[in-house]
């Protein structure tokens, strides 16, 4: 089983079955506002990790937001599959480049 599986598998063990002192419950019990809040956060440090150019802490960095990912999946009854599935119907697209609308500075 791979490590995202197992992840996955532990967050939901920790919503169905309350441990005390467990982070992943505690924000559960907090909810989605707080959930949201901590994968802005993380989503943040990753920039910052990334910008700063050091590499062992944009992994943590990106560890980190990826499990309050999870978390939030879980919470929102989002499985795993479902984003394999998405990333895997996107997998070896191309030619799918957008095109943003450009602004005429001059008007």
């Amino acid at each position: 089983m791979d490590i995202l599986q197992q992840l996955y598998d532990t967050v939901l063990e920790r919503k169905d079955e309350k441990q005390e002192g467990s982070y992943t419950c505690y924000l559960f019990e907090q909810g989605l506002d707080k959930i949201l809040k901590k994968c802005g956060e993380e989503c943040s440090e990753v920039i910052i990790a990334a910008k700063n150019g050091k590499k062992e802490d944009t992994v943590g960095e990106i560890s980190d937001l990826l499990y309050h990912l999870t978390v939030m999946m879980v919470n929102e009854n989002i499985p795993l599959d479902d984003v394999r599935a998405e990333l895997n119907r996107r997998h070896g697209k191309t030619g799918n480049l957008k095109t943003f609308h450009k602004v005429d500075h001059n008007t």
